[in-house]
């Protein structure tokens, strides 16, 4: 069976413009999603999290780090909202389920940077948001909702 999807694209000039697409974003999402973000380094995933973060209710984005080092950061909203990147991580789908993913999924919103590295360990029903550099300043995301 097929997965069935629905995309669109946007394009921001600023990283305050990728700020406020992820405070909207946001809007979409509740308990049990699923961001799994695509993009080379310095693509903005982590300014979109911060703004993704923003938008679920986290008061101070300045908590909002990459948790390259630490795997996962857990911030505050208005239900928990779990960082995970899995750049460093050596085998990231069985480091995956060590981490707690599927407990992650149960109680908050869980946004994951350099999802492409375990695509087959991430949920079946969920967003994924590839991030292009288009110009110095400038990045062009395709949203994706798998189901």
């Amino acid at each position: 069976m097929e997965p069935s999807f629905a995309m669109e694209t946007l394009e921001t000039r600023s990283p305050d413009e990728t700020l406020a697409f992820g405070r909207s974003f946001a809007e979409r999402l509740g308990v049990g999603d699923c961001v799994a973000m695509i993009g080379g380094l310095g693509a903005g995933k982590t300014v979109l999290v911060r703004g993704i973060a923003e938008g679920l209710g986290l008061d101070d984005t300045r908590l909002v780090s990459s948790p390259t080092y630490v795997l996962v950061q857990e911030y505050p909203g208005a239900s928990p909202i779990f960082h995970l990147d899995l750049y460093r991580m050596g085998d990231p789908r069985a480091e995956l389920a060590d981490l707690g993913l599927e407990e992650m999924l149960e109680e908050g919103v869980t946004l994951i940077e350099w999802a492409d590295r375990a695509t087959d360990a991430l949920p079946h029903n969920r967003w994924e948001i590839a991030i292009e550099i288009t110009a110095e300043s400038s990045r062009r995301f395709t949203v994706t909702r798998l189901e």
